[in-house]
């Protein structure tokens, strides 16, 4: 928990903490595939320059909190990405948890991972993430619970589409480089083919 925090190597560079959080995984009892495949999808949605550190912990509670503590305050993370613990099993923790470590919730997001996952399964209305904000004196990061399964976490982050390419329902993705902005973090941009940043004309930086 006292690890070096990162150092930003560009003034643009998006630090992002990754918490994979899993009991079984976190023991070893089976591979944790969360954080590869947040890792990927970022390797292919990210234009700007990004580095990720990862975590794989159990499903206790203070735990999670205190990990989301450090990635913001100690590591400097600008986006915390979560994955698991988030249905209404008594282990799944990660909301409570998270709204423990915010200063301030955004509910839009979880508003929109339940739309994209209804489009698939009616159980969607079970899953409970959340995303908040975590201010500090002189640092702010946006937190965002995620679904545990990658074919999930992919299309909450970047939406579903129609067969013509034409977006069908949001993902939650498009808002993020808009609110890291409004929070004082880092200018970043995405690869439109996978998800299309959105942001009001007034705040779209020249092209160099």
């Amino acid at each position: 928990m006292q690890a070096k925090a990162l150092a930003r190597r560009h003034p643009d560079e998006l630090l992002i903490g990754l918490v994979s959080v899993s009991d079984r995984a976190s023991r070893g009892d089976y591979q944790d595939e969360g954080l590869p495949a947040l890792r990927e999808w970022l390797g292919r949605a990210l234009a700007s320059p990004w580095q990720a550190v990862d975590r794989l912990i159990p499903d206790e509670r203070q735990l999670i909190t205190d990990t989301l503590i450090d990635l913001v305050d100690r590591q400097g993370c600008d986006l915390v990405l979560t994955t698991g613990g988030t249905g209404p099993a008594r282990r799944d923790v990660t909301p409570e948890a998270t709204l423990q470590a915010g200063t301030r919730e955004l509910p839009g997001f979880g508003e929109q991972m339940r739309q994209v996952s209804l489009a698939f399964v009616p159980t969607a209305i079970l899953s409970r993430q959340v995303a908040v904000i975590r201010e500090t004196a002189d640092h702010a990061a946006l937190i965002i619970n995620l679904p545990g399964q990658p074919k999930a976490i992919r299309e909450t982050l970047e939406g579903l589409k129609h067969a013509d390419g034409t977006p069908r329902v949001p993902g939650i993705f498009a808002a993020v480089p808009y609110c890291i902005d409004l929070i004082g973090g880092p200018y970043c941009q995405t690869h439109a083919g996978v998800v299309a940043a959105f942001r009001p004309k007034g705040a779209v930086r020249p092209q160099p």
